[in-house]
Parts: structure tokens; sequence; C-alpha cells
């Protein structure tokens, strides 16, 4: 049977997502920021949804940049680390922080710590202020188990109508950002056993995000033969 997969994006189609969010979505600060955590930190949806304010950031108000993903919020209990490193990202989270302190968003009267939002709230909240619907859903892991986990289906929804707000149709969806994180970094030369850290997977489940274009590994292998290439002269 042939599994659908989500599309990929070509670094262009990101900037071109991030342009059109930026110019039409009615929150902004809060949408370009779950893109980029897809997209440079491979979270799933789920994840996006249950991440809390002291997840992200020290009472101090400094943001983390390693942060270790509780086994609560994970799918499969496993506990992968995402960075925050990324100049983007760092300074789509630290924009968004700013706009839910503006508006009131979970926030607290001191602003000395947590920069003033409740550490126990979750990071992104809806349009009302409150956190993302989840619900539980059950699925047959490889042992042939019957396990439970937690969805967050609204959303993954709201995300894969920003692909469409931004032109990209049928093939790509809220899933698209998760697997252009993967292909990318082993286009980029990184090893599966990286990306399988990074996804918070088992190595037999990686394959399915994996998607190197024939042009890409012809780049590469051209490059191995200029590094070889020694002139005589």
């Amino acid at each position: 049977m042939h599994i659908k997969r989500a599309k990929t994006l070509k670094p262009s189609q990101i900037r071109h997502l991030l342009r059109v969010t930026e110019a039409t979505s009615r929150h902004p600060e809060r949408d370009s920021l779950i893109l980029l955590l897809r997209f440079t930190g491979g979270m799933r949806v789920s994840e996006v949804a249950r991440l809390e304010v002291a997840d992200v950031m020290l009472p101090s108000g400094q943001l983390r940049e390693e942060v270790s993903l509780r086994a609560a919020i994970t799918k499969g209990c496993r506990q992968p680390c995402i960075y925050l490193s990324h100049q983007k990202t760092a300074a789509a989270l630290d924009r968004y922080i700013e706009w839910r302190w503006q508006h009131g968003k979970g926030t607290a009267l001191d602003r000395r710590i947590w920069r003033g939002l409740m550490p126990q709230t979750t990071l992104i909240l809806t349009h009302k202020g409150c956190r993302y619907e989840l619900s539980v859903k059950r699925r047959v892991n490889e042992a042939g188990e019957q396990v439970e986990y937690v969805a967050a289906d609204s959303l993954q929804s709201y995300v894969t109508a920003l692909y469409r707000a931004a032109g990209f149709g049928a093939g790509y969806s809220s899933h698209s950002g998760r697997r252009t994180f993967a292909s990318r970094l082993l286009a980029q030369g990184h090893s599966i056993e990286t990306v399988q850290l990074l996804l918070g997977h088992e190595l037999d489940h990686v394959a399915p995000y994996l998607e190197v274009s024939n042009k890409e590994l012809l780049e590469a292998v051209e490059a191995l033969g200029e590094s070889l290439d020694v002139s005589t002269a």
C-alpha cells in the first residue's frame, strides 16, 4: 500500500511561506514562530502545542539554547532535544514573548522573572489566550500493541491552512515542516543517527522523512569528484 507523505520545501519556498505569513496572518508573531519551530527544530505539532514557557526560558528570562522535551509531551515518551540556537527562531521567540506580555496573554505582575509570563502556561496560545485543544487517540505500534497518543488536530489544521494561504496545494501540509527539517539535515551530510536523535525516533522510523532529490545526489557526487581532482600542471 502506497503511503502519501507530505512534500518537503526548498529554502526559497520556506522564505515565501514566512513572508506570506508575516503579511497575511492575523497573528504573525505566533504563526511565524510555529513554522520556525517545525523547520529548525523538527518538532511535532503536538509538541509545539504542549510546550510551556519554562521549557524554553530560564527564570532570568534568558532563552534556553537546548530544550529537552519532557517525556510527558513527546510521542512514545522519548525525550529528544530541540535547539533554539537558530538566529531566526530565537528572534521569533523573543518577539512572541514580548507580544504576549504586551497583550496580557498568560502574564504575571512581576516582569523581572520569566519576562512577566507565567512559566507553566503553554507557550503557543490560541487567539483567545487559551492552549490548543488536545485529543487522545490510539494506534497500533510495531509490536502490534495498541497505544495511546495525544494529537493537536486544531493546531495541525491551522498550520496546514498557513500553507494554503501561501499557495501551497495538494501534498503540502503541517507535516511538511518536520519532513523538510529531516531531509535538509541529510542533504547537508548529517548522519541518519543524528536525524534519528533530533526527531526522537527509532532508527527504522526515520526512512519516511527522507527525501533527497536526484539533483542533490548528483551535486554530492560532483562535489566528491572535485575534491579528488588533482591538477597535473
